[in-house]
């Protein structure tokens, strides 16, 4: 099975059953080495670097963020 095919079918529980899920693969997250964090890491750099790289998204500057941020809690 792969993680689509996988993901679609935990989309498929029930919320109750979904929020379950979510704890225990975040729980799992725990238990990795600080090498295994930084692969983690390092690969989803490279993830959203080929993202922008092929225009799928666009970055948005700091002071930008920053500002709608403050418009949202105001």
């Amino acid at each position: 099975m792969t993680v689509d095919e996988l993901k679609s079918e935990a989309l498929r529980l029930a919320p109750q059953a979904r929020a379950e899920l979510a704890r225990e693969l975040l729980h799992s997250l725990d238990d990795l080495s600080e090498a295994e964090v930084n692969e983690l890491w390092l690969e989803e750099a490279a993830r959203r670097a080929r993202e922008l790289d092929s225009g799928a998204v666009q970055a948005v500057p700091a002071d930008e963020v920053l500002a709608r941020l403050k418009a949202r809690r105001a």
